[in-house]
């Protein structure tokens, strides 16, 4: 179990140290901010969404190796996604983080379930993803952990 353990951690520092999808995206249709007061975290996801179908995402912003990690691996995870199929991974990645059984496979996302045993870090992992709602709802209000 410790090589493995090992292992996730490597993925999240990896992805903290060379985010995926991380940079401004002018043509995007969709924009959310995301602030985690705890911490300092703050993201601006960016999506391009087309006849319900996440294109392309992108975030940028300053963040702990979680939350920065989580953004980086959720905007992998979000590409050619429909919104539906999207709200399912913010509810199978947020039933992983609180300790519950996701309902879904999900894949990559994964090497984040330790983030469970440290309940300060949950509100890390979960603020591109509490983004990414505000975001598919169009919401122009920052969003905040809190």
């Amino acid at each position: 179990m410790s090589d493995l353990r090992d292992l996730y951690q490597e993925v999240i520092f990896d992805h903290n140290r060379h985010p995926h999808n991380f940079g401004p995206m002018p043509h995007a249709n969709r924009q959310a901010d995301g602030f985690n007061p705890l911490c300092g975290d703050r993201l601006t996801l960016r999506l391009l969404v087309e006849n319900g179908v996440i294109q392309e995402a992108r975030f940028e912003g300053a963040g702990c190796a979680i939350s920065t990690a989580s953004a980086s691996l959720m905007t992998d995870a979000l590409k050619g996604k429909t919104e539906a199929e999207a709200n399912q991974l913010f509810t199978g990645f947020h039933q992983m983080v609180m300790g519950e059984p996701p309902a879904i496979d999900l894949g990559k996302l994964a090497v984040l379930a330790g983030v469970q045993e440290f309940p300060a870090r949950v509100k890390c992992a979960t603020l591109a993803w509490h983004t990414l709602t505000a975001a598919l709802k169009n919401e122009t209000t920052a969003v905040s952990t809190e």
